[in-house]
């Protein structure tokens, strides 16, 4: 037998001294080692379901979601990276709880356990629907379901913005429709996520471009329909308050779903599919030029008819209107023409001259009863020479009283306006009326007067009045 203690020396008691051997060495783990230990421990844990309460929700830079999964008793650190976060039905929100698939990594540079989430499941679609119907209580409180706020549609859109997935049957629905009812409509693509954790800011921001460019009259929000977790981004708040602040009219077709969504209720439209969609915002261009022209028709014969009747009218009016005229330049012309016979009447030549056939009918009336007293008393005069007397002295009465006639015609004849009128004088009268004007206050510019001179008369306007 080997040997397995030492004898002491000197006799006595003995007793026995463990002989200690020297263990071998061990090596120290380094950090990296030791997480790449635990990493290899941990590979077993994948494709793994883990259920828990969501809490600390985080968007990262570079698009990464950092969020807790708690049950009450323990917490574990989770991961949504990027590219899963295009996949998942849903982003998960503080408070709900949801069935996470995915496998426990260590990261060695951190020294933290965390659980990489590549697939996000609904735990109780009834709590959902619960936080959803409070946000449609919420909003039918503030009255964004009321019609009365929704806007009207453009009749005839110059240009209709599309915010869909660019890829699928729903773009390719709607600018068939849409072309086929208007070939030349201008359409605007603006490619949205339309199902997943970043469908909702997608959408967002697609709507809040379109309104911002202002290339588009209406919007059409659109996508293939789905399960109520597939259209949950339209059930979200985000997306409800970016079509309440759209200035422009919002039409919604989110599939064939029974279920509306929050954005179908306040949306300014709904339609089922977006073939209805299409033909909701863009009418038949067929249709419309049919319209055009049977109005166009319509309005011709209706021109035609008031221009027939509005003919009658002016000719009616035509002749009355020459009647006036006639009238109103007859008046003037008769006042004129009463006027200048009163004048002539008045004229001092007209008076003398009608005075001297007074004059002649009595001197004629005076040698006629002369005569006649002259046969009566001729024979008792011829005794006495008192005949010849009596017709001499007769004689020279007679033509004294010629030449006093005489000078009396030529002070008239001096004194008449005519007359006057040869010295260099004129009269002005009003050409309308015929009025003689005595004062420049009576006259007014561009007043139209004609002037009678000594020979013939002028016709003109007032330019200056000097009162």
């Amino acid at each position: 037998m080997g040997r397995s203690a030492a004898q002491p020396p000197g006799g006595g008691d003995r007793k026995l001294i463990p002989v200690l051997k020297p263990e071998e060495a061990q090596r120290p783990y380094t950090v990296t080692e030791l997480a790449n230990e635990i990493r290899r421990e941990l590979r077993p844990l994948t494709a793994l379901l883990l259920k828990g309460e969501v809490s600390g929700m985080k968007r990262g830079t570079a698009g990464h979601y950092n969020f807790s999964i708690q049950d009450g008793l323990s917490r574990l650190d989770a991961v949504l990276f990027a590219d899963d976060s295009r996949r998942v039905t849903t982003l998960p929100e503080d408070g709900q709880v949801f069935i996470f698939r995915g496998r426990v990594d260590f990261f060695g540079k951190t020294g933290r356990l965390s659980f990489i989430v590549d697939q996000v499941e609904f735990d109780d679609v009834g709590k959902l629907r619960a936080r959803l119907e409070e946000l449609k209580r919420r909003l039918e409180l503030e009255g964004a379901f009321d019609p009365k706020r929704k806007r009207s549609l453009p009749f005839l859109p110059h240009n209709v913005a599309l915010l869909t997935s660019p890829t699928g049957a729903v773009i390719n629905d709607l600018q068939e429709t849409i072309w086929d009812r208007y070939p030349n409509m201008g359409i605007v693509l603006y490619p949205v996520q339309v199902q997943g954790a970043g469908a909702p800011m997608s959408v967002t921001r697609a709507l809040r471009r379109c309104n911002q460019e202002k290339v588009a009259d209406v919007i059409v929000l659109a996508r293939g329909g789905g399960s109520f977790e597939e259209m949950y981004a339209f059930n979200t708040e985000l997306v409800a308050r970016a079509i309440l602040d759209s200035r422009l009219p919002v039409v919604t077709a989110l599939g064939h779903t029974s279920d509306r969504t929050v954005a179908d209720m306040v949306g300014d439209a709904e339609c089922r599919t977006p073939t209805e969609a299409g033909a909701r915002v863009v009418p038949k261009k067929a249709d419309l030029l049919t319209s055009l022209r049977e109005r166009r028709r319509r309005l011709e014969r209706e021109v035609g008819r008031r221009l027939s009747r509005e003919m009658d009218g002016l000719k009616s009016l035509r002749m009355r209107l020459l009647r006036l005229l006639t009238t109103l330049i007859q008046r003037p012309a008769d006042r004129v023409a009463r006027a200048q016979a009163d004048l002539a009447k008045l004229s001092p030549v007209h008076q003398i001259e009608r005075r001297e056939l007074g004059l002649r009918e009595q001197q004629r009336r005076l040698r006629a009863a002369v005569t006649l007293r002259l046969q009566v008393s001729r024979g008792r005069l011829a005794a006495t020479g008192g005949q010849e007397r009596i017709e001499r002295a007769l004689a020279n009465r007679i033509t004294e009283e010629a030449r006093r006639l005489e000078g009396q015609r030529r002070r008239l004849v001096a004194l008449s306006p005519e007359s006057v009128l040869t010295r260099g004088y004129s009269i002005t009268r009003d050409a309308a009326t015929g009025v003689i004007l005595r004062s420049a206050a009576q006259a007014s510019v561009e007043q139209k007067v004609t002037i009678q001179l000594g020979s013939g008369t002028l016709g003109g306007r007032v330019e200056e009045v000097k009162a």
